[in-house]
């Protein structure tokens, strides 16, 4: 597909978005102008044009932030968890109210495609909408007997405190409101720090908060570097860091946090497999397979990207997948036609590179792709590729790419087994996703629970608000979404008493 820049810029000079060039923080229920002059440019990947930027917070601004999240804990988390739950249900519809512009903001800061990003505002609705229903669990007494009879103990469900939210820059709104959301019912504040890359979408989630009367100093917005936000996980009035990023970072985070004694939550980066058992549909695999395998470009920390077919099926499986990305357009992602758009960052444009040309150098086969995307002058667009006699020991097969490949490994099923696939699946420093293809359920759901990871689905994958998502191993420590992930911004605490 060829772009054509003038349709490119039309499209964007169209849009009219309200926040570009901006110069304050949300710091205790108002936009508070920034005191410093370091700022972050907001570039389009499609077109390598600066479009916006944003103020870097300096050290006292951050304190600033921190004290009035402090500030406001006491009277937030004196409320009833039905109190805030219907906070949480106005902002809810607040979201919903922003949703256009929200996605287009989204999609010029990152790349996604604008399919994908106007499904933005619904799931953060339906996420708050979720956690209000827990106000009812968080509200209950809860008291349970001493085993040898004679006292009971009472416990406590305390916030946890000022919470420092970490996003990244993939899925920029959903990404903070797993956090967001579960933080308030507990009835802890926050300090929002969004990537650098994606610092604009988010203000739409604080514009909401604002509309909906969440009291001043309750969520604060911070913009800037990686260095902003390692001075948020070490500020000492925070009390729990919850981050979703790359595993380097995370070990980073886990390790302040670790000397710090601070709770921390991370999801981080993931390398999981599609195994393909021999009696799999696939028509119906390919009409999840790049929701599954190559979702935002493949820029999802939990997709497939490593597809484990069997030997009597191979090439076939080889064709279906080469055949299923070809078809699929890769444009300008405001586009509404757009499925693949470019990668984020320029970065990230070198990474996948490197990544393609260790591929070569390694061995393997280039089904389709394999290159910078012909007919785009501007922009960091790859073509969407398919890697085949993929060995489990090639740098592709072991490492995260977070690009629009996809590697397709071999594994012997002469004996009428999964065996051989199951441990390919496992052999690797993560564990976030998975899936299973197969016609008979209970064989895949038998394989689906011998795979190592902490989310696996059996001929499709899909997060599900009211069950916990969290990674294994490298991908990650503590969950997000359901009661498992509210507890995370708890304090427990057991009151004894006699009966």
């Amino acid at each position: 597909m060829t772009q054509t820049l003038s349709d490119a810029r039309a499209r964007r000079q169209a849009l009219n978005l309200p926040y570009t060039h901006v110069n304050d923080f949300f710091i205790g229920g108002k936009w508070v102008p920034a005191r410093g002059e370091e700022r972050r440019d907001v570039t389009d990947p499609a077109t390598n044009e600066v479009w916006g930027s944003v103020p870097s917070i300096t050290t006292p601004e951050l304190d600033d932030a921190v004290a009035a999240a402090r500030s406001a804990l006491p009277e937030w988390s004196a409320l009833s968890g039905a109190q805030r739950a219907e906070y949480l249900l106005r902002i809810a519809d607040e979201i919903e109210a922003r949703a256009d512009v929200l996605a287009a903001t989204n999609t010029r800061e990152n790349g996604s495609p604008i399919s994908e990003t106007r499904g933005a505002a619904a799931n953060a609705a339906g996420i708050f909408r979720y956690f209000a229903t827990l106000a009812s669990w968080l509200d209950a007494e809860d008291v349970r007997p001493f085993p040898a009879g004679g006292a009971e103990s009472l416990v406590e469900k305390d916030p946890i405190g000022v919470c420092g939210l970490i996003a990244p820059w993939n899925f920029p709104i959903n990404l903070v409101v797993i956090k967001l959301a579960p933080a308030l019912l507990a009835g802890s504040t926050v300090v929002i720090k969004p990537a650098s890359p994606t610092p604009l979408s988010i203000r739409f989630i604080i514009e909401a908060v604002a509309a909906a009367g969440v009291p001043a100093g309750v969520v604060n917005l911070i913009t800037g570097p990686g260095s902003s936000g390692d001075a948020l996980v070490r500020h000492p009035d925070v009390n729990k860091i919850a981050f979703t990023g790359s595993t380097p970072v995370g070990r980073t985070i886990a390790a302040a946090c670790g000397e710090l004694l601070r709770p921390v939550t991370l999801e981080l980066g993931g390398k999981s497999s599609a195994i393909v058992l021999p009696d799999a549909d696939l028509d119906a695999m390919s009409s999840v397979l790049i929701r599954s395998c190559m979702r935002n470009t493949g820029q999802t920390c939990y997709i497939s990207t490593r597809i484990l077919a069997p030997a009597s099926r191979y090439e076939e499986i080889v064709q279906m997948v080469g055949d299923t990305i070809v078809a699929a357009p890769q444009g300008d992602p405001l586009d509404e036609t757009t499925v693949f758009g470019p990668v984020a960052t320029r970065a990230q444009y070198d990474t996948v590179m490197g990544y393609l040309e260790s591929a070569r150098e390694e061995g393997a086969r280039i089904v389709t792709g394999g290159g910078r995307a012909s007919g785009f002058t501007d922009g960091e667009f790859i073509e969407p590729t398919v890697l085949a006699d993929v060995t489990p020991e090639m740098t592709v097969a072991r490492e995260e790419i977070f690009g629009p490949v996809i590697t397709i490994l071999r594994y012997d099923d002469s004996d009428g087994t999964a065996d051989e696939a199951i441990a390919l699946a496992n052999n690797t420093e993560f564990g976030l996703g998975g899936l299973v293809f197969g016609a008979d359920e209970d064989t895949a759901l038998d394989v689906a629970k011998r795979v190592d990871s902490g989310s696996v689905g059996i001929n499709f994958f899909g997060s599900n608000h009211a069950a916990p998502f969290g990674g294994r191993h490298d991908s990650g420590m503590g969950v997000e979404y359901g009661i498992e992930g509210l507890s995370a911004y708890l304090s427990y605490k057991s009151i004894h008493r006699k009966v």
